[in-house]
């Protein structure tokens, strides 16, 4: 199955969108390397000169100007680059996660649906066989509408109270409508992969699916700088069989896009687009023809986007790189596949995408984790390789060793 080779990646106004991502590309002495792009008239320009990585693009206040002005080398159209990304082997320069170093953390069941979801994973102990009928026993027990109930409300409080007595209280339920939202670390710096990549699933999972969420660009003070897109890819069986399994289930090779651009805000875009966003989904097997559809609706989240940046950074908690925050989806594909009653999993070979009109359009291939290039390029790698780029600006050999 091909990779995406066309625009549609790109928001429905991107003419006034202010696009920024990365890319990695080779240089006039042969090496190769990340270099932070600004997207202008379909054209993508290197820009690293004016910010050596995109968390430094994101401290300062003339980031928009940059992104709009600042001289750079042309890197060819973007629909070049996106052809050049082919599907075992691509070409430079091809898309990365428009993300560097800044941690990447996620928030997670702050859907009333995903919350449903998460405790059947739980008392299913991870066995997809036993979901169908959990669901309908744990629907008739919570009884109501989930998604009306405030967390941390008196009203939360009182179900809380009364699902404790009934015995049907979960640690889902705990940051789902307690005070306290979910917020975990989804993915190491550098290690996101971006928009044409494969996506990661770990070898011992057989029960797992895509989880299309908007990513937050979030600076070192905590203020939110743009929006992106994000596949935070899910293996329910392993979180399913124990909630201190979350990091086995969630940080694997290429098991995190983002991308495909950072969108700044400005007077165009703001956090409430992002609080009215509706984010699709649509998996299309290679081997079975299959195809789902679904999607988010930002105005049913729990707790506002802010609340979620404030309750990851603040007094408690400092990131001097700034960080990524993956807001949450309450996306839980249950449709069958592969047989009655086993709801879905992924193929390999799977293409999703997860797209919504402000930021355009993330598109990934699923395979395993164990047969993708591993991850080898670090925070030494990069200092490194900002150490070449400045010998070979200043002429010097810039020899620092091995990375």
């Amino acid at each position: 199955m091909s990779q995406p080779t066309d625009l549609d990646c790109l928001p429905e106004d991107a003419a006034r969108a202010l696009l920024v991502g990365r890319v990695w590309r080779t240089y006039d002495d042969a090496s190769a390397g990340p270099a932070l792009v600004a997207l202008r008239e379909g054209e993508l320009f290197d820009i690293s000169n004016h910010a050596a990585t995109m968390a430094d693009l994101l401290e300062r206040s003339d980031a928009a100007d940059i992104i709009r002005l600042a001289p750079g080398e042309s890197l060819g159209t973007l629909a070049g680059i996106l052809a050049n990304a082919q599907e075992r082997e691509p070409t430079p320069p091809y898309l990365l996660a428009p993300c560097d170093v800044q941690a990447i953390k996620a928030c997670g069941v702050t859907f009333a649906v995903s919350l449903l979801e998460r405790v059947i994973e739980e008392q299913a102990g991870g066995d997809l066989n036993r979901a169908n009928a959990l669901r309908q026993e744990i629907q008739s027990l919570i009884g109501g509408d989930l998604s009306r109930i405030e967390p941390g409300s008196p009203e939360a409080m009182a179900l809380k109270a009364e699902l404790q007595a009934r015995g049907g209280w979960s640690q889902y339920m705990e940051v789902g409508i307690g005070p306290d939202a979910e917020v975990f670390s989804k993915a190491q710096p550098l290690s996101a992969v971006g928009h044409g990549a494969r996506v990661g699933l770990h070898p011992a999972s057989q029960w797992n699916n895509p989880e299309p969420e908007i990513v937050l660009a979030v600076d070192a003070s905590g203020q939110v700088r743009g929006a992106t897109l994000g596949n935070d890819v899910n293996l329910r069986d392993i979180e399913g069989r124990s909630a201190l399994l979350l990091g086995k289930a969630k940080d694997n090779n290429a098991s995190c896009a983002i991308g495909p651009f950072i969108r700044l805000f400005d007077e165009h875009f703001g956090i409430d687009d992002v609080r009215s966003a509706k984010v699709s989904l649509r998996i299309e097997g290679e081997d079975d023809d299959f195809v789902l559809e679904g999607e988010s609706d930002m105005r049913e989240i729990s707790r506002d986007p802010l609340d979620l940046v404030a309750q990851t950074r603040g007094a408690h908690h400092q990131y001097p790189d700034g960080f990524m925050l993956f807001l949450g989806t309450m996306f839980s594909p249950i449709q069958d596949r592969d047989g009655k009653g086993q709801g879905f999993t992924h193929h390999v070979g799977d293409r999703v995408t997860i797209a919504t009109p402000r930021l355009g359009a993330l598109c990934n291939t699923v395979d395993r984790s164990d047969r993708l290039p591993p991850w080898e390029f670090g925070i030494r790698a990069l200092l490194a390789h900002h150490a070449r780029r400045r010998a070979a600006s200043e002429g010097t050999d810039g020899d620092t060793g091995r990375p």
